[in-house]
């Protein structure tokens, strides 16, 4: 059974049409990219696949439940989302916000408990956050409060990563971690995860799958060998796309104007 699935999904934002009877199934272990131009809709479909907006028509299902009719909490239990930007409504210190994960799984009323506390603390470590656990979140970099997003995201365990830009504010060292860290969780729990992302490369490198969202409404979705090709991409982005490949490595740059 599939973990996330659209069956003939249209989604639209203002005069945008996103995409257009799109039917895909995202199968353990997977991890697809959503790529494409400003403007295309990826943060918009990423939030109808959550849940949090509803689609012109079709539907999402979740484990083969339609995912409107799941209550949230149980839909929380199965997905977690990474927002593109984090914003602290409350001051909090470090290990507190990352708390925030485990509250999906607390029956009502329940406080965390010394378990709750270790998956946040493991979560923490896990990108680098470890010694940091008593700062107030306000005192953080941009890159620190990335990783506490998604250190947060780690505690909630999800079955379903939904990610929105995950690499922002992120230095080069920090975006390779990061995204080794997701992808070895996602292949070790037959998860999955779908994540937007402006870098074809990261996508190529990271990812199984990609879906493409040209801005019309017209998308492509396959295994990232068969849909990100130079061709492809410079028609998706409206700028040539050159590949280079060189000691079993490859790469995409910007071709000429």
């Amino acid at each position: 059974m599939s973990l996330l699935e659209t069956r003939r999904l249209t989604v639209a934002v203002a005069d945008t049409l996103v995409c257009q009877d799109l039917s895909l199934a995202l199968q353990p272990a997977q991890r697809w990219a959503l790529l494409g131009r400003n403007g295309a809709g990826k943060t918009t479909l990423l939030h109808a696949l959550a849940g949090l907006r509803r689609p012109q028509a079709g539907e999402v299902l979740l484990d083969g439940e339609a995912l409107v009719k799941l209550p949230r909490r149980a839909v929380a239990q199965r997905i977690g989302l990474l927002l593109q930007e984090s914003h602290d409504a409350l001051p909090a210190s470090v290990l507190e916000t990352a708390l925030l994960g485990r509250h999906p799984h607390l029956s009502p009323w329940r406080w965390e408990e010394a378990e709750d506390l270790e998956i946040a603390r493991k979560a923490l470590a896990a990108v680098g956050l470890a010694e940091l656990e008593k700062r107030e979140v306000g005192t953080l970099s941009g890159g620190e409060r990335r990783r506490l997003a998604i250190a947060t995201l780690l505690a909630q365990d999800p079955a379903v990563f939904l990610l929105d830009e995950p690499t922002n504010h992120l230095d080069l060292h920090h975006q390779m971690s990061i995204l080794t860290l997701l992808s070895a969780r996602v292949a070790e729990q037959q998860g999955g995860m779908i994540l937007c992302l402006h870098d074809p490369n990261l996508a190529a490198r990271f990812c199984s799958h990609a879906l493409l969202l040209f801005g019309d409404g017209e998308s492509l979705a396959g295994p990232v060998s068969e849909v990100l090709t130079p061709d492809i991409l410079s028609r998706l982005y409206g700028h040539p796309i050159r590949l280079i490949e060189a000691n079993g490595d490859r790469a995409f740059i910007p071709g000429g104007i």
